[in-house]
């Protein structure tokens, strides 16, 4: 995980057609590992009855709400004005990260813009998000897992970790500086993975990647004054 830094400037740009206002309170929580979410907007038609969850979120958690009228069927001009606003903010340079709260792959290429400026993209979205846009994220972390974690009840059946997971820590660790048994840290691992996939423990129901390792037969930890060690043993 990225080490917080309280003076980071972050944006959480939130499509409320696509998002829960349910997980909100999650989401905030996650981005406090990059600095201070202090640009709040969600956008959408306030006049649809379908966003009165959101509207009454705008107070409670100070989202600035922007309004977007549905000028013509089927075109969505929500969506364009997040584009155009995201990088409004990137080229302004008072941003060092963002949040986009959508299931919506219309947002894979502002991702992918984003990180070619070196700043971290959290997305937010649900299960049914299109690989294209978890994978043109930084992080990608499945919303519902982190509506139970808001309500203190991690999921009790966890989500099957898929065996291109599997595959991917075990690569990292392969790639990781190893000791003489095999364990190489934790924390190299995470990065390496990290470089090639967007995916986050929480998404599987845990909280760290060290729990998920542990939940994982496949490897084997060590906690060690220096951290947390990890090998693969089959």
């Amino acid at each position: 995980m990225t080490a917080p830094s309280p003076t980071a400037n972050i944006a959480l740009l939130i499509d409320a057609d696509n998002a829960s206002p349910d997980s909100l309170e999650g989401v905030l929580t996650v981005l406090a590992e990059l600095g201070a979410v202090n640009v709040r907007r969600v956008y959408g038609n306030w006049s649809k009855a379908s966003l009165k969850g959101w509207a009454a979120m705008t107070h409670a958690q100070a989202l600035d709400p922007q309004q977007q009228f549905d000028v013509t069927k089927g075109k969505n001009a929500t969506d364009m004005k997040m584009v155009i606003d995201a990088m409004d903010l990137l080229h302004r340079g008072t941003v060092q990260g963002f949040g986009i709260m959508s299931s919506d792959s219309d947002f894979m290429p502002l991702a992918m813009r984003i990180r070619q400026d070196g700043l971290p993209v959290y997305g937010f979205g649900t299960a049914k998000t299109p690989e294209s846009f978890r994978q043109a994220c930084t992080r990608f972390i499945d919303v519902g897992a982190l509506e139970a974690y808001a309500q203190d009840a991690a999921p009790a059946d966890k989500p099957e970790v898929d065996p291109a997971l599997v595959e991917l820590l075990g690569d990292a660790v392969k790639a990781s500086k190893r000791d003489e048994r095999g364990f190489a840290s934790l924390s190299e691992v995470g990065q390496r993975a990290s470089a090639r996939s967007s995916f986050d423990a929480r998404t599987y129901g845990y909280a760290r990647l060290s729990e998920l390792i542990d939940a994982l037969p496949n490897f084997t930890t060590e906690r060690r004054d220096n951290g947390v060690f990890v090998k693969r043993v089959h």
